[in-house]
């Protein structure tokens, strides 16, 4: 007698009785990243190794060790994540992304069976870059890119459960933050008086624009009247196609900035520079990414790295500083605000982080700095209250 399968709930695999050979069949169901339905089955003698090969099945899919398309290796996983990702990625992330799957992830486990990925294998993975002598920032990296692309497989179902999951990366120590004094920044920006990106060193100074939003402002962000920037993108430079981008800010997100009076002075100044610069080249200057605040004598986007060769480093030497990187701007302007007593909210605002976490993580130590003199003025005030009451 032949014995159909009995009904089962949702995930719970099925028991048949094959007619062809009387054997006993279990078989689960899975599913493919385009939602396509696939069966897993184990052919077995009789209905009670069925029964056992059906849980061991149903544990299989529980664990994720059993997943549509056994074909397929991460090597190739990673490729076609990379392809489905790239039109939301920035050019920059995008570089870096590609760069952590061709050096590190496709040569190290790229010819396992994508299915077959356990956590050992990702954490043997990471103890092996730690043990060739990447540091942990770049290692963590891997594990964030990796986690990233498996986590999308879980999402669309080609994997149930992400190996990296359960695996620890790599602890990073936060590097020092690099910030010039009030002293300093005084300095720097007297050095940068004559250099003609002046304006974007005040800029940065003063409203902490990362190095990308200053070389992606076009002048239609300035509000003079206002005295206000908008800053809705950045200048990205895409390796891969050999030209400028202009693509969204760091968080997906604009926001409005307000401009001191030195900053709406030095970018008053900078328009009528540029306008000289305009007339001297005539119709060869270059509109093709608009009317950009920061640009070449001819009128062509700024590479930052020659920004920084030719401009910054130039400007710290004519002040006497040591060299910092170019980020130590946005800092400086961070820690000046902080230490003028403005909220860590409004900072935030600014500086344009997504969230006030992130902005109290990073300068929390500047607020702690003041923590003294907020316990001596409490004390003053008591002291005060006091002798008001005698």
């Amino acid at each position: 007698m032949i014995v159909m399968p009995k009904r089962r709930g949702h995930n719970e695999g099925s028991i048949y009785q094959r007619k062809s050979d009387n054997k006993w069949v279990a078989a689960v169901t899975v599913y493919t990243g385009d939602g396509r339905r696939r069966r897993k089955t184990r052919v077995c003698r009789t209905r009670a190794e069925a029964k056992k090969a059906l849980q061991e099945l149903l544990a299989d899919l529980r664990a994720g060790r059993l997943a549509a398309g056994a074909s397929v290796t991460t090597g190739d996983y990673l490729a076609t994540w990379l392809d489905s990702v790239k039109h939301g990625l920035r050019p920059r992330t995008l570089e870096s992304y590609s760069y952590i799957v061709r050096h590190h992830l496709s040569p190290e486990i790229g010819r396992i069976k994508l299915e077959r990925l356990t956590p050992a294998h990702v954490q043997d993975l990471l103890d092996r870059k730690l043990a060739a002598g990447l540091s942990p920032r770049t290692v963590r990296y891997i594990f964030t890119v990796l986690n990233a692309a498996l986590g999308r497989a879980v999402k669309f179902g080609i994997l149930t459960r992400n190996p990296c999951d359960v695996v620890e990366a790599p602890k990073v120590e936060r590097k020092e933050m690099q910030a010039l004094t009030p002293a300093q920044a005084a300095r720097f920006l007297a050095a940068a008086r004559e250099d003609r990106f002046h304006a974007l060193f005040v800029l940065a100074v003063t409203c902490g624009l990362r190095q990308g939003e200053l070389l992606g402002l076009r002048w239609e962000d300035v509000d003079f009247d206002a005295a206000t920037l908008t800053v809705q993108r950045q200048l990205q430079w895409d390796r891969a196609g050999k030209r400028f981008v202009l693509a969204q800010t760091k968080t997906g997100r604009g926001r409005q900035v307000p401009l001191p009076p030195v900053a709406v002075d030095a970018l008053r100044r900078h328009r009528a520079r540029q306008a000289q610069e305009r007339l001297l080249v005539g119709s060869a200057w270059c509109n093709d990414y608009g009317a950009l605040v920061f640009t070449t004598a001819v009128g062509t986007p700024v590479r930052p790295e020659n920004l920084v060769r030719r401009h910054f480093k130039p400007v710290l030497e004519r002040a006497g500083l040591a060299p910092i990187p170019f980020h130590a701007l946005r800092h400086t302007c961070a820690t000046l605000m902080l230490q003028a007593g403005i909220p860590m909210k409004v900072v935030q605002s600014v500086l344009g982080h997504a969230s006030i976490s992130t902005t109290a993580d990073i300068y929390m130590h500047v607020d702690a700095n003041f923590l003294a003199t907020a316990a001596a003025r409490v004390e003053d005030l008591l002291a005060g209250g006091f002798a008001g009451a005698g």
